[in-house]
């Protein structure tokens, strides 16, 4: 069976070292870079499974480095490690295409948990939520495979992260119904809490923005239940 290839950023040398060794043992294959601009230099040269990103880095933080590999990479889950708890900066992490983040000082076995359940999720969420792969939005086509949001003049060509693909399939599947906002979180973030459900807020803004390139779509609040997509 192939390796998961880790691609790790830290900059402090103990983290860094501790974090590399525990992964090797737990048979991951890791690439260490001490600070955001060898990420930015060498992520393109291997095919990585999953990024872990220290936020605080020397030359070009974390959330800058998220940004950039999800222009090259829509689809790799990235977990955040960072010594910030502010509601603020966990927005950021989450609007810059993070998957999950981890706090530190953490465990290192609820980090691999952390890793664990992403990598499941992202392999098993086809088979979670249904065989259809294409929905038609009004004049948009959504490709859940190929995670893009199109129009047949290409005019609108935008591809989705992991977690926006999840969740506009989930609202899909539930078109002109509502969909319940805990079924959605334990769904998609398999986890319901304070964060995870501002992260979803996010995701749903991001959402509206894309599909407002056809005003015949929206996606609507029912107050004290969750979301409805209409078209």
């Amino acid at each position: 069976m192939k390796k998961i290839q880790i691609l790790l950023a830290e900059d402090e040398e103990h983290m860094g070292e501790l974090l590399r060794e525990y992964l090797v043992l737990k048979n991951y294959l890791v690439d260490w870079y001490v600070n955001g601009e060898q990420v930015s230099k060498y992520f393109s040269a291997k095919r990585y499974d999953l990024c872990i990103l220290d936020v605080m880095m020397p030359k070009k933080d974390g959330f800058a480095v998220a940004k950039e590999i999800r222009q090259k990479n829509t689809h790799i889950p990235i977990i955040f490690l960072t010594a910030k708890s502010m509601h603020e900066d966990l927005m950021e992490g989450f609007a810059s295409g993070a998957d999950d983040y981890i706090t530190k000082p953490f465990n290192l076995e609820e980090l691999l948990l952390r890793i664990e359940a992403i990598l499941r999720r992202t392999k098993s969420v086809q088979v979670e939520l249904s065989p259809e792969k294409l929905f038609h939005l009004g004049s948009l086509l959504f490709d859940f495979e190929k995670q893009t949001l199109t129009t047949d003049d290409k005019t609108v060509n935008i591809s989705l992260t992991n977690k926006e693909a999840e969740l506009l399939r989930l609202l899909c599947i539930h078109k002109n119904k509502v969909l319940d906002r805990h079924f959605a979180l334990s769904t998609v973030w398999k986890e319901e809490n304070y964060f995870n459900a501002r992260s979803m807020d996010v995701y749903i803004t991001k959402l509206r923005k894309y599909l407002s390139a056809d005003p015949s779509v929206a996606i609507i609040n029912e107050r004290g239940k969750g979301f409805k997509l209409v078209s």
